[in-house]
């Protein structure tokens, strides 16, 4: 999903997510797994679900990220951008430094 570029020095490269301008919601495969267990189906979630209880059952560990994975709805860059097309011409207060 990254935008890389090399360095001129051919030593390296960078690159951008530009997750919020070019949405990428439907074709994500990542999942992000927190220091204390939780797994995150999105880069921007905030709950988070708990995997602690499983961690010494492989199989219901592995049935749970499938569960969890094949019924995720989030597709928070996607609503973000539709909420700015429905947003076009009204003057938002964060746009105005309120």
């Amino acid at each position: 999903m990254a935008e890389r570029y090399g360095f001129v020095d051919g030593i390296g490269e960078i690159g951008f997510i530009s997750s919020i301008t070019q949405p990428f919601c439907g074709d994500c495969t990542r999942a992000r797994l927190s220091a204390d267990g939780r797994l995150y189906t999105c880069l921007f979630g905030h709950l988070g679900h708990d995997l602690k209880p499983l961690i010494d059952d492989a199989v219901a560990l592995r049935e749970r990220i499938s569960s969890i994975w094949g019924q995720r709805t989030d597709r928070y860059s996607e609503l973000r951008a539709e909420r700015e097309r429905e947003a076009h011409g009204r003057v938002e207060m964060f746009r105005i430094g309120g």
